[in-house]
C-alpha cells in the first residue's frame, strides 16, 4: 500500500516538475539571450530616451548577462555620454539588480533540480521495469504538457488583460523590499519599461507552449504508432505471418 502510494506521489510530480522544468529553463534562455535585450531597445526606442548609442546599449546588456551569472559585486556599469563618464545606474538600482540576480539563480535552481528529478524518474522507472513501463512515462510526458500549455494560456491571458496589476503582484510576491519602485529618471527604468517586460512575458509563454507542444506530440506520437502495431499484431493473421509476407513480396 505505502509503495502504491509513494508510486503515484512520484508520478504526480513528474507531471508538475514538468511545466516548472520548461518554465525555468525558457527563463534562463531569455535572461542570457541579448537580441531579446536589443529587440527591446529598438521598440521603445531606448537610444532616444537615454543617450546611449545601440553600441553602449549593447555592451549594458551583457554586463548585465554577465552579472547575473557571476558572484561578483558590486555591480559597476560606467558609460560615457557627451564626454562624460559616470556610472550608470544608482545604489538603490545596483542593490535592486542583485535581488534580480537572486531570482535568476533562484529559476537556475529550479531547472537542474527538476531536470535531475525527471531524468532520474525516467531512468529508475524504464530499468526498474525493463523497458516496460515507457508508455507511463510516455503518458505523464502528455499530461506535463498539457498541464504546461494550460498554465501558459493563463498567463498569457493575464498578459493581455492586465499585465499592469500581473506585473505588480509579481513584484511583491518575489522581494521584501520595495527597491523595485524607481523612479521616471532612473536609467534601469528607462532601459526596461514595464511593456518591455509584457513583451518579453508573451514571448517566453509563447516559446515555453510550443516545447510543450513538440514535446506532448512526440509523447502522443509514439503511443499512438505503438497502439497500431499492436491492433496489427492482435488480427488473425498478424504478426509474424504479416512480416514474412512483406517479406516475400
Amino acid at each position: 500500500m505505502k509503495l502504491s502510494i509513494l508510486r503515484s506521489a512520484a508520478r504526480y510530480l513528474f507531471v508538475l516538475c514538468l511545466p516548472i522544468l520548461l518554465i525555468a529553463g525558457t527563463v534562463r534562455l531569455a535572461v542570457n539571450e541579448v537580441r531579446l535585450y536589443e529587440y527591446g531597445f529598438d521598440k521603445y526606442d531606448v537610444s532616444q530616451e537615454t543617450g546611449l548609442d545601440d553600441d553602449q546599449l549593447r555592451g549594458v546588456a551583457k554586463e548585465l548577462i554577465d552579472y547575473f551569472n557571476s558572484g561578483d559585486e558590486p555591480l559597476q556599469v560606467r558609460v560615457e555620454v557627451e564626454g562624460e563618464e559616470f556610472e550608470l545606474f544608482t545604489e538603490r538600482e545596483v542593490t535592486h539588480l542583485k535581488d534580480v540576480r537572486g531570482l535568476i539563480q533562484l529559476d537556475y535552481r529550479f531547472q537542474e533540480a527538476t531536470l535531475a528529478y525527471i531524468l532520474g524518474f525516467a531512468v529508475v522507472g524504464l530499468l526498474w521495469s525493463r523497458g516496460r513501463s515507457w508508455r507511463d512515462l510516455a503518458w505523464l510526458v502528455v499530461w506535463g504538457s498539457a498541464l504546461t500549455i494550460a498554465l501558459m494560456i493563463v498567463l498569457g491571458l493575464g498578459a493581455v488583460i492586465g499585465f499592469g496589476q500581473l506585473f505588480h503582484d509579481f513584484h511583491v510576491l518575489s522581494f521584501s523590499n520595495d527597491l523595485w519602485k524607481l523612479g521616471s529618471g532612473d536609467y534601469l527604468l528607462m532601459m526596461f519599461p514595464e511593456s518591455f517586460f509584457r513583451d518579453a512575458t508573451l514571448f517566453i509563454a509563447g516559446a515555453i507552449v510550443g516545447e510543450a507542444l513538440l514535446l506532448g506530440g512526440i509523447a502522443r506520437g509514439l503511443l499512438a504508432v505503438t497502439r497500431k502495431r499492436a491492433r496489427m499484431r492482435a488480427r488473425p493473421g498478424g504478426g509474424a505471418g504479416e512480416e514474412t509476407v512483406s517479406r516475400g513480396s
